[in-house]
């Protein structure tokens, strides 16, 4: 099998590279120019530089590929419209376009934000209808899956939408970012962490990501991944603190939190800073993300593989060689 893989220097590229190349698949790897790719250059067949947002950069990058994972997109919780917009439902399309009719099935690495980032989500399931709540990472991701629906008969294979959860895993954001934050003192409970976190260690996500550009099954579904954890927030921020040797002494209600996400936001835009707070971030930490997995469990045979202490000592492992 000969695979594209965009995203592919990320955090989840890099781990989806390492376990398409333990299968013995080729891989070409999608990246911006300069950009460096040493740490996944063992996994890699072929180099393939472009940017998503512009087309022009990507004829041929598909051409003669079983398989394009579409991972590339911006993961970080604040920006303005475009700074979203732009390469999650225009990247998407720029890859969907040069990669129909040529590759035999596309991947499509989605999100439970596509949902309604804000809403709870517990037992939430695919068919169950989504909506815009006006942060611009879920209501972009909501609009790249329409858009992977209406190319899904220019693929061979068919076209797959992965929704995961909350991915924890050594440079995670959920770990990284939110360990130095927590390290720095500046970190809150949203709604006193007490709804479902809804985690999913990388691992047990690429176990399906893999499933999903091999079942035949697959082609034309939507799959959501979480793992069965059963967890609430409360207990991953604690564990994390103590790995990172932090504490978390605030917190704010959803509401209160919710409203703060929006003014700091746009002081951020006017200032070119940080915001303090983002409505991302509480619309996830502030609600129930415990989605219902039943139909990955049912038709692709997926599951939690990796255990919370195998995924909790595979981050512990990575903070005190990067973060003390």
């Amino acid at each position: 099998m000969k695979a594209l893989v965009t995203g592919a220097t990320g955090f989840m590229g890099a781990k989806l590279c390492k376990a398409l190349a333990g299968q013995g698949d080729e891989i070409r790897a999608l990246i911006f120019p300069g950009e460096d790719y040493s740490h996944i250059a063992q996994w890699i067949s072929e180099i393939r530089t472009g940017d998503i947002t512009d087309i022009s950069t990507l004829r041929g990058a598909a051409d003669g590929v079983d398989v394009v994972y579409h991972l590339a997109a911006r993961v970080v919780d604040y920006g303005t419209r475009e700074d979203f917009f732009g390469p999650i439902l225009d990247g998407t399309r720029n890859m969907l376009e040069v990669s129909a009719d040529k590759a035999g099935r596309f991947v499509y690495i989605s999100s439970i934000c596509a949902c309604g980032t804000g809403k709870h989500l517990k037992g939430r399931k695919e068919s169950d209808p989504c909506q815009k709540t006006g942060v611009f990472y879920g209501d972009a991701k909501m609009e790249a899956e329409v858009l992977v629906k209406g190319f899904e008969s220019r693929f061979s294979g068919g076209a797959v939408i992965v929704r995961p959860s909350n991915v924890i895993g050594p440079r995670s954001v959920w770990v990284a970012e939110v360990g130095s934050i927590i390290q720095g003192g500046g970190f809150a409970y949203f709604d006193r962490g007490r709804h479902g976190a809804g985690l999913l260690f990388i691992d047990n996500l690429v176990d399906g990501i893999l499933l999903c550009g091999s079942e035949k099954k697959a082609a034309g579904q939507t799959y959501f991944f979480c793992d069965d954890y059963n967890l609430l927030w409360r207990r991953y921020l604690d564990d994390l603190a103590a790995m990172v040797g932090g504490k978390i002494r605030m917190n704010i209600p959803f509401g209160l939190a919710w409203l703060l996400g929006s003014i700091f936001e746009k002081i951020a835009l006017a200032t070119k800073t940080r915001p303090f707070i983002t409505r991302h971030a509480v619309g996830l930490m502030g609600r129930d993300c415990e989605v219902d997995t039943s139909k990955a469990k049912a038709e692709l045979g997926w599951k939690t593989r990796a255990s919370y202490a195998d995924a909790t000592q595979e981050i512990h492992t990575w903070v005190k060689e990067n973060m003390q």
